[in-house]
């Protein structure tokens, strides 16, 4: 489950971001622990929900059309994340093939065209199983890494007076504080799309799925909030530290990699380098699998061959990663210069959170919800995080720069759960 949570957002992404404001980073966790604490009260209910998709639970409790508007959000959401793990197999692939001059021996398209056959390849071929074993090693050897990691970067960069010395140089003064850089809005935007996708994210509950009890679901994730903390803490620490050593805005964006590639030791820079990888291919697969999975359970089984055979299931389910992962491959490209990987992730994390979240929640604890009220929260979730985000002419009517301060999250989930509520009390029977 750790190694499942830590991926792209995490090791790119938050890390990006902390290249950017420093030590103020450290509050970017906040979102996803919060979700996960609250996600140790949902474990073990899940788990005796004895389905294997996300839809599944939405359409048992609401039925076919909310099961249906489910998986398109939920397929949307999920290929914006799997286009950007192949953006960043890209970025580790040209990092590691650049000679002393700091020229690629790849460039990075072909580089990110190299990764993404990989990933759907490896995905097609090996399933749920090969993620499993590999989030196994890969949590240990991530969770070691980055605990031998920070304290040699740190020393590598002179310790707190030496971090002041180059931030200074760089007239990055406010990459030491903690408090006064981020506004309440900016946390707001940059904390709830993780809190709200850990609440209802598919591949949490198809590890939940696969738990052998409720019980063991349950104990698992509370340990999970300690061990997310500990590693989503000391990536953010890492790049932090590494920043002040990468006077380059545009290395900076890969601060992590670079680091590992440029700082550390060599058996230790490739064992870290191996865990980057990892991560990202860990988060791929996990993400090409799930909406192949619930295209194929909560679409073709149920709507077009229920009696289809498991050979011909197994089949279906690798030609639909192969189809997935290209249309993946091309969202990458349309996002490959515009967005980093912080804002894709929290992008991806909207639309899913706004979308499905509100209405898992509701069909799990509150008996009130009505499949009017949650075919409505769908819609209004979905629509108003794609509006809000492409269609910036539409919001030119909001008061005093309200729009370019407000990320879509909040519209989103704001109309989500009005829609979920109002609908849901105004259908009542």
């Amino acid at each position: 489950m750790l190694a499942t949570w830590i991926g792209t957002g995490s090791i790119l992404g938050n890390a990006g971001k902390t290249y950017e404001t420093g030590m103020a980073a450290l509050i970017l966790p906040l979102g996803g622990t919060l979700g996960i604490l609250l996600l140790t009260q949902i474990a073990g209910k899940v788990r005796s929900y004895e389905k294997y998709t996300v839809p599944e639970i939405i359409g048992d409790r609401y039925g076919p059309g909310a099961r249906l508007l489910s998986v398109i959000a939920l397929v949307m959401a999920y290929m914006v994340i799997v286009s950007y793990q192949y953006n960043a197999g890209g970025a580790v692939i040209s990092t590691i093939l650049t000679d002393e001059n700091g020229v690629s021996l790849i460039s990075l398209e072909m580089a990110t065209v190299v990764a993404a056959v990989f990933i759907i390849a490896y995905t097609m071929l090996a399933g749920l199983v090969s993620v499993a074993y590999t989030d196994v090693g890969n949590g240990i050897i991530m969770t070691i890494a980055l605990i031998i990691a920070f304290p040699i970067l740190w020393f590598k960069a002179g310790g707190w007076s030496g971090m002041e010395v180059a931030f200074a140089g760089m007239g990055k003064n406010q990459h030491m504080q903690f408090f006064g850089v981020y506004s309440g809005m900016d946390i707001i935007n940059f904390c709830l799309p993780p809190f709200l996708l850990v609440l209802g994210d598919a591949n949490m509950y198809q590890r939940f799925f696969a738990s052998k009890d409720a019980k063991g679901a349950k104990s698992a994730t509370k340990i999970l909030v300690f061990a997310v903390v500990i590693i989503e803490l000391l990536i953010i620490a890492s790049a932090w530290v590494s920043a002040s050593m990468i006077p380059d805005a545009e290395v900076g964006k890969h601060v992590l990699i670079y680091a590992a590639h440029r700082f550390l030791p060599t058996f230790l820079g490739a064992i870290m380098m191996t865990t980057i990888v990892g991560i990202i291919i860990s988060t791929a697969d996990s993400y090409l699998l799930v909406p192949a999975t619930t295209l194929m359970r909560d679409i073709y089984l149920n709507y077009i061959n229920p009696k289809a055979s498991e050979k011909k299931i197994v089949l279906l389910s690798r030609l639909l990663v192969l189809a997935l992962g290209i249309v993946a491959f091309i969202v990458s490209r349309s996002f490959a210069e515009s967005e980093g990987f912080f804002e894709r992730a929290l992008y991806a994390y909207t639309i899913y959170g706004a979308a499905i979240t509100p209405v898992l929640v509701a069909a799990l604890f509150w008996k009130n919800a009505t499949k009017e009220g949650a075919v409505a929260s769908i819609i209004f979730g979905t629509v108003i995080t794609l509006l809000w985000k492409e269609v910036p002419a539409l919001w030119t009517w909001l008061p005093g720069g309200l729009y370019g301060s407000v990320d879509e999250v909040l519209p989103a989930i704001c109309c989500s759960v009005i829609a979920l509520v109002g609908v849901s009390y105004a259908t009542k029977k």
